[in-house]
């Protein structure tokens, strides 16, 4: 007989988060874990072709072994590049006058008062 690790896959949306405990063989793979639990059932929208996983917050492939108190983690999309809305939050911050025009960071009042004397 052979023995029982237990493990936890997880799968969140932004309205609903599905946490499921489960006893599995010994050197399972996360694929195999994955779709012996019922959390594809629950969430049509997962693709094991096209979501990521990852064991605790690290990318993993989907034929990894798992051990004893593993979290199988499937993740979404992303629906926005990370560096495009944080450029846009940085132009939106100069426009504003809350980010320095020239370094990007908060702006310096002595830096200010300077440019201003050398632009008069």
């Amino acid at each position: 007989m052979t023995e029982k690790i237990n493990i936890e896959i997880v799968y969140g949306l932004p309205h609903q988060q599905s946490l499921l405990a489960l006893m599995v063989d010994d050197g399972c793979t996360i694929e195999s874990a994955i779709e012996t639990s019922d959390i594809l059932s629950m969430h049509d929208e997962i693709d094991l072709a096209q979501n990521k996983v990852g064991v605790w917050n690290k990318s993993k492939k989907l034929s990894q072994i798992l051990r004893e108190g593993d979290r199988i983690e499937i993740y979404r999309p992303l629906i926005a590049d990370p560096k495009a809305v944080r450029k846009q939050r940085a132009e939106k911050a100069k426009a504003e006058g809350r980010a320095d025009r020239v370094t990007g960071g908060r702006p310096d009042p002595q830096r200010a008062s300077t440019d201003k004397k050398a632009d008069e």
